[in-house]
């Protein structure tokens, strides 16, 4: 029987499951603030009927939790609050016309690699140390990002940040979460350290993400089942629609359409409520 977890940390109750049809609290992951339900009829009118709920985050498991092994997890408004190429182009002049570039490509209306050209190519002229000052100045993970990481670790889930954005980002961010992998774009610079305006090599777009995933789970030899992924916009589709458990934060409605979860209302730490982990076995980082 296919089962949803609720989230609405302090104000879940029996009054908000009896609002869903065909739903049965099963059990307390944490008492008024996430519990499994179970849905005992069709999951669309279900899922319709939870999605109008004010305040309340959920995932939708077809038959039954599986616990994560592997989690894959977008950066640029997902991990962290910013976009790292929109807080870049700042600095040069051009902070407008990229972020309105970026947001037309994560709601799917743009092709990926061609945005992000358009949008590198506005960045040429930087000194490659301009990265690091607006890593320092404005970049910074979202609540709940450390404490869900340590926790999924503490269970020996594999960890990984992918991203669309430049490895310049990636990496102190992934080592500042204590992520195992990471991947993400390069960018090419030129004499004296100035940025040239394009990338070098393969684009992590969307179907870089998957494949990823794809080949990490199969070099493991574990079922998509075991993947939570998470993202916000549409070139996270493809590795959300693999994941066990896909879920969208704060997302596109490309993505929010196709994901199992959704976290709208509470933090990243719902993801680990998602997995059925009480807060009493949480990893405070």
């Amino acid at each position: 029987m296919p089962i949803a977890t609720l989230i609405a940390a302090g104000r879940l109750d029996e009054r908000l499951v009896e609002r869903i049809p065909g739903a049965r609290l099963l059990r307390w992951i944490d008492e008024g603030d996430a519990a499994d339900v179970s849905i005992d009829g069709d999951i669309a009118e279900a899922r319709e009927a939870i999605e109008r709920l004010e305040g309340v985050d959920f995932a939708i498991w077809p038959v039954e939790r599986v616990p994560a092994r592997l989690f894959v997890a977008d950066m640029d408004s997902t991990m962290i609050g910013q976009e790292c190429i929109d807080e870049l182009a700042d600095y040069a002049g051009f902070k407008d016309k990229v972020a309105a570039i970026t947001e037309r490509a994560m709601r799917g209306e743009l092709d990926f690699a061609s945005a992000l050209a358009e949008r590198v190519s506005l960045l040429a002229g930087l000194d490659h140390t301009t990265i690091e000052q607006c890593l320092k100045e404005r970049i910074s993970p979202n609540p709940g990002a450390a404490t869900l990481v340590a926790t999924l670790k503490s269970r020996r889930v594999l960890t990984v940040l992918v991203s669309g954005g430049f490895i310049e980002f990636v990496r102190p961010i992934a080592l500042q979460l204590g992520f195992d992998r990471m991947k993400a774009n390069y960018l090419a610079v030129g004499n004296e350290g100035i940025l040239i305006g394009r990338t070098i090599g393969k684009i992590v777009d969307a179907a870089a993400k998957r494949r990823l995933a794809e080949m990490i789970l199969s070099s493991r030899k574990w079922p998509a089942e075991a993947l939570m992924a998470v993202g916000d916009g549409a070139n996270d589709v493809p590795m959300v629609e693999l994941a066990g458990l896909g879920v969208a934060y704060r997302a596109k409605p490309a993505l929010a359409a196709v994901a199992d979860g959704r976290i709208d209302h509470h933090d990243l730490t719902a993801l680990l409520w998602m997995q059925g982990i009480p807060r009493a076995e949480w990893v405070e980082a």
